[in-house]
């Protein structure tokens, strides 16, 4: 019997693997994974076998990859960013019940909050919430209570999936959310295509963010009441405590 590794890449680039990552996949018989993010590893595991399936069919590719660990494969489940952040660990797992006799373990990677955070300088430095604006998996009302609850704690936001084709207004309807509670003049940033060709990224207010139009590539953060611009980079204090205050 084979076993699985479900297998965090990072944000795209090889050079932004884990090094346990890389050894994992240099390591394994298959590569199993969602056809975008199979190309961005192919050239660098050219001798592997890869096998994919299109966007929706993740229980299809499950299911795939324990059939090739019953045939005695090592294999690894790939998945951009971290394999636990919106990543396929859960539901491998969830699989994987009924496949006891195969082990699956996990190997964590980078994902999009803390690449792109690293773009933008240091919007994470205190306390976040990370939201995804996709609901095909979750309510939108669910979102909602999610985007307001963060805005009113005060919470700098890391926002997943911020636009589609079908969801056009939907970072646009976060934003309005998030004014209830948040200044318009918040700072925020935006990160496309990270560790990838073509990466970009930029500064803007939350009032601002409100027209930007943007993409499922792009990764979006709202600070805090306390986020400065400084030098051009996006910074939030570890902490709001004044440091003249301590003492």
């Amino acid at each position: 019997m084979g076993k699985i590794y479900v297998v965090g890449i990072g944000p795209g680039a090889y050079e932004q693997m884990t090094i346990r990552a890389a050894e994992c996949l240099r390591s394994c018989d298959v590569i199993v994974g969602y056809t975008v993010y199979v190309d961005l590893v192919k050239e660098h595991f050219a001798e592997k076998e890869f096998l994919t399936t299109p966007m929706r069919r993740e229980r299809e590719r499950c299911e795939l990859a324990f059939e090739e660990a019953a045939k005695g494969k090592t294999v690894a489940m790939i998945c951009s960013g971290d394999a636990g952040v919106y990543g396929m660990s859960g539901l491998m797992l969830e699989v994987g019940e009924k496949y006891p006799s195969t082990e699956v373990e996990v190997i964590p990677g980078v994902t999009a909050a803390l690449s792109g955070a690293a773009v933008l300088g240091a919007p994470l430095i205190h306390d976040f919430a990370v939201i995804s604006l996709s609901d095909l998996l979750t309510p939108w009302e669910k979102i909602e209570r999610r985007l307001l609850t963060a805005a009113e704690a005060d919470f700098a936001v890391c926002l997943y999936n911020p636009s589609s084709r079908k969801r056009s207004d939907y970072l646009q309807r976060a934003c309005d959310l998030l004014l209830r509670y948040k200044a318009p003049d918040t700072v925020c940033g935006i990160v496309s295509n990270i560790g990838r060709e073509g990466e970009s990224c930029s500064l803007l207010t939350l009032e601002k963010l409100r027209e930007e139009k943007v993409d499922m590539f792009t990764t979006v953060f709202i600070g805090n009441s306390q986020t400065r611009e400084i030098g051009g980079r996006m910074v939030t204090p570890r902490g709001y405590r004044d440091k003249s205050e301590e003492a």
